[in-house]
C-alpha cells in the first residue's frame, strides 16, 4: 500500500542537521513527525510542496533568547523568530527568567529586559508551564530558571551582598521544584549587579539540584573582558562541583584591550572539553545589547539607545548624540535615560569569526524582543550566518552552519527527536533559498524580515510563509531536557 502523508516536500536540497553532506530528496510528514526521507515518488499527500532549487533543514534552534514573555504574547510577537526559520527558543538565560516569581513593582535591571511587574506573575515554574500549554506559541520553548530572578524573589531589594544560608536553601528548594515542573536548567548572570555579589560557593549550592535532575548550568560569566579567562575557570569549577554540563552564554572578548584574546579563551575551553561537558553559544555581530549601565560606559565604545522609559523618543539614537543634545556627558545622559537599554559595540569582528568557526560553538541570537529599537540580531541572526558568513565569506560550509543551528544544539541540550531530518524526528522544518537567504535587519533599521526564508513548520504545522507572514497557528510546546 502506497504511503500517504499529510505533507510531502519534494525535490529539496536536504541539510539533515548532522553536518553531513547535502543531498536532493523528499520529506514526508504525518501529524507532528517526519515519517519518510528519500525518494517518495510513490507516496501521496494532502499537500505537496515542490521545492526544486530550495533547501530544507530542521527548524533552527535559538540557543540563547530572552523570549520568556514573548512566547506568551501571540504569534505575531514571534514573527521576528519564525521569519528567520527559528522553531525552538531557549528562554531564562543570563540569570533572568520570568518564572518563578511574582513582583508587585518593576523589578531591578536587568530583570526588566523581559517585562515589568505585570509579566512576573508566575510564583511557581509549573504556572509558567501551564500558561505555555494554555496559550501555545508558534515556536517550541525550552526553559531555564534564572538566579537573578530567584535572588530578587528571596532577598527582595537587599541583593547587593552574598546570600545567607537560609536564602541559599530557599533558592535551592525553588530550583529543585522548578526542575520537577518542567525547567531544564539553571542560569546565572554574574556580570550584573543583582548577581555579581553571589560567591562561587553560593552558585554551586543553589545549582545542586541539577545533579539529580540531569539539568544543565548556563552562565553569563562574571567577566567577558579583562578577567575572561578567570571567569571561564570559575564556570568550569562550578560545573565540576555540581557534576553537570556547562554552557557559556554568548562567548566574547569584550573591549578593545581584549581584542584577539579569543585565541586564549578558545584554547582554554577546548582543553576543558576533553575533561568535562562544556560548550557555548555566540551571535554573529560585533555588538552586544542589554540594559543601559551608566557606570560601565566608555568614551571609546559606541552605544545606541534601544529603549528608555522617561525618554522613549531617544530609542535608536547614539548615546553621544543624546548627550550633545542635552549639553552634558554620556554618563549623565545615561542616568537621565534610566530605566533604559543599549547596544554596545564592544567586540572585534575577527574574534566573532574565530568564535563562530570553532567546533564547540552553536548559534544563539540573544535578541531582546521588547526593545523599541532592538539589536538587529533579534530579526537577522540565522539568515546572517547562512548568507553572510557561510555563502559570502565561506567561513563555514552551509552544512556546518546548519549543524550549529540544529542537530548540535539539540543534542547538547537534550532535545529529544529535534534538530534532524530523519524518520521519527519532530517536523520542525525550514524551507529556504540557499542562494538568496540573507539578513536585512541593520543597526539603523533593525525590524526587518530576512530574505530567502520560504516557509516554516513547527511540529508539522505551518507557522510562517514568505509574502503572507505568520499563519496564526500556534503548535509550539514546552520541551524538557532528555524527555520526549
Amino acid at each position: 500500500m502506497a504511503l500517504r502523508c499529510d505533507l510531502i516536500i519534494r525535490d529539496a536540497t536536504l541539510f539533515d542537521g548532522t553536518g553531513g553532506p547535502r543531498r536532493v530528496g523528499d520529506v514526508g510528514v504525518t501529524g507532528d513527525r517526519i515519517v519518510a526521507v528519500g525518494d517518495l515518488g510513490g507516496a501521496g499527500a494532502d499537500r505537496e510542496v515542490i521545492a526544486t532549487g530550495k533547501a530544507l533543514a530542521p527548524g533552527f534552534i535559538d540557543a540563547h533568547t530572552h523570549d520568556d514573555r514573548a512566547v506568551l504574547m501571540g504569534c505575531e510577537c514571534l514573527r521576528c523568530k519564525s521569519s528567520q526559520g527559528v522553531t525552538t527558543v531557549v528562554v531564562g538565560n543570563c540569570g533572568v527568567s520570568l518564572a518563578p516569581a511574582r513582583f508587585g513593582k518593576r523589578p531591578v535591571p536587568p530583570l526588566d529586559l523581559v517585562g515589568d511587574e505585570t509579566g512576573f506573575r508566575y510564583g511557581h515554574f509549573g504556572e509558567y508551564a501551564e500558561a505555555l500549554r494554555r496559550t501555545p506559541a508558534a515556536v517550541n520553548t525550552y526553559a531555564i530558571v534564572g538566579h537573578q530572578t530567584l535572588r530578587h524573589r528571596v532577598m527582595g531589594d537587599d541583593l547587593y551582598r552574598p546570600a545567607n544560608d537560609r536564602e541559599i536553601a530557599e533558592m535551592r528548594r525553588i530550583v529543585a521544584e522548578s526542575l520537577a515542573e518542567g525547567a531544564s536548567g539553571f542560569s546565572t548572570g554574574l556580570w550584573y549587579k543583582p548577581n555579581m555579589h553571589a560567591t562561587t560557593e553560593e552558585v554551586i549550592a543553589v545549582a545542586e539540584p541539577l545533579r539529580a535532575a540531569g539539568g544543565m548550568y548556563f552562565t553569563h560569566m562574571r567577566d567577558e573582558a579583562d578577567r575572561v579567562c578567570a571567569s571561564i575557570e570559575e564556570t568550569l569549577k562550578i560545573g565540576k562541583r555540581v557534576g553537570v554540563p556547562v554552557w557559556i552564554s554568548h562567548h566574547k572578548c569584550s573591549m578593545p584591550e581584549n581584542y584577539g584574546r579569543s585565541v586564549q579563551t578558545l584554547a582554554l575551553i577546548e582543553a576543558a572539553a576533553s575533561m568535562q561537558e562544556v560548550a557555548y553559544d555566540m551571535y554573529p555581530y560585533p555588538a552586544g545589547s542589554t540594559v543601559l549601565m551608566p557606570d560601565r560606559l566608555r568614551e571609546d565604545v559606541r552605544v545606541i539607545v534601544t529603549w528608555s522609559i522617561p525618554h522613549p523618543e531617544m530609542a535608536g539614537k547614539d548615546l553621544s548624540e543624546v548627550a550633545r543634545g542635552w549639553n552634558t556627558d554620556i554618563r549623565t545622559a545615561a542616568e537621565r535615560l534610566l530605566p533604559a537599554g543599549a547596544i554596545t559595540f564592544q567586540m572585534d569582528e575577527e574574534d566573532v569569526r574565530r568564535i563562530m568557526k570553532h567546533p564547540l560553538s552553536v548559534i544563539g541570537s540573544d535578541g531582546i524582543p521588547h526593545d523599541e529599537h532592538p539589536h538587529p540580531r533579534l530579526w537577522g541572526t540565522f539568515p546572517r550566518v547562512l548568507g553572510f558568513y557561510s555563502r559570502q565569506l565561506g567561513l563555514l560550509s552551509m552544512e556546518e552552519a546548519i549543524h550549529k543551528m540544529t542537530g548540535r544544539t539539540a543534542g547538547l541540550f537534550g532535545m529529544v527527536d529535534r534538530g534532524e531530518l530523519r524518520p521519527g524526528a519532530y517536523a520542525d522544518l525550514v524551507l529556504f533559498d540557499p542562494h538568496r537567504v540573507i539578513d536585512r535587519a541593520t543597526f539603523e533599521e533593525p525590524k526587518q524580515e530576512s530574505d530567502g526564508i520560504e516557509e516554516v513548520w513547527t511540529n508539522g504545522v505551518p507557522v510562517f510563509r514568505a509574502g503572507t507572514g505568520m499563519t496564526g497557528e500556534a503548535p509550539g510546546r514546552l520541551i524538557r531536557r532528555n524527555r520526549d
